[in-house]
């Protein structure tokens, strides 16, 4: 059972592998970029034309923090805060008995935001990852953030996440709210092929589904009543210039979030903690 500096996929990482699972984790937005847990290929999805530091990494779990896209921000705000192009702090790491792995880490707070934030990791049999912001000023500060998890899929075309039918979701590309009919999927006849979707008042439990990999990614949440499921098809990821022009079909983003109109109000000395627990099992 180990936890070692290394690299992954030609990124300096920390490594970590016990009885129960693999994973590798870079300081560089504090980003977990894989997670394998025994029995099973990597849930997480990588880009292998990703940027390297000081650019965001495209694929694993990129930290959206303190705001989700550029929500409540200006035009030129960079996309999803900065918490994903600064190098983080470890703070901790440890294994325990049962070979499960826990991994703490803090992002450096930035001049003018008196928000303190730190990560926990805990990687084991199922992945539990959380975010916990304090706010160290003098005024209330609003919040917006996400777990922006890119979940590897055999064939994003076959895949379909339940426990979202009867949800109003913001669409991005059209800028209207919308009820969900059935299970969500890329061949939904509103607007097929892609996703971009805020789905508000949701649940906490969620099933990513995937018959070409034969498996099921279950997501439990909690400190978020929002969730935002995310793949830009094939025209859209033309546009995106660090990942492969068939990327799209091989990853789902579901983001753990509170974005939309689930906007957290931090007052002095509160804190608030978004989690997201993954798990995976046989189809």
């Amino acid at each position: 059972m180990t936890i070692a500096v290394g690299e992954f996929q030609g990124f300096p990482v920390l490594r970590i592998e016990t009885p129960l699972a693999s994973a590798a984790i870079s300081l560089h937005g504090g980003q977990l970029l894989s997670y394998a847990p025994r029995g099973f290929d990597d849930l997480l999805w990588l880009s292998p034309v990703s940027k390297r530091a000081p650019d965001a990494i495209r694929g694993g779990v990129p930290v959206c923090w303190p705001y989700f896209g550029r929500e409540g921000q200006s035009p030129e705000a960079p996309q999803h805060g900065f918490a994903r192009n600064t190098q983080w702090i470890l703070i901790d790491s440890r294994i325990d008995a049962e070979g499960e792995a826990t991994i703490e880490l803090a992002l450096p707070q930035k001049t003018g935001v008196p928000l303190r934030l730190t990560q926990t990791l805990r990687i084991g049999s199922e992945l539990r990852q959380s975010l916990s912001t304090h706010n160290d000023g003098g005024a209330t500060i609003s919040l917006t953030q996400a777990l922006h998890t890119y979940f590897r899929v055999g064939d994003a075309e076959r895949a379909h996440v339940t426990e979202l039918e009867g949800l109003v979701y913001a669409d991005r590309y059209d800028g209207q709210r919308h009820t969900q009919s059935g299970e969500w999927n890329l061949q939904d006849p509103r607007d097929p092929g892609r996703s971009d979707r805020t789905y508000q008042r949701s649940g906490n439990r969620f099933a990513l589904v995937d018959p070409a990999l034969n498996r099921r990614i279950d997501l439990t949440t909690s400190g978020s009543r929002s969730l935002v499921v995310w793949n830009p098809g094939q025209t859209g990821i033309a546009a995106i210039g660090d990942a492969p022009g068939d990327g799209w079909r091989h990853f789902v983003c579901l983001e753990a979030a509170n974005a939309g109109e689930d906007v957290i109000e931090l007052k002095p000395n509160e804190s608030h903690t978004l989690q997201q627990i993954v798990s995976v099992s046989a189809l």
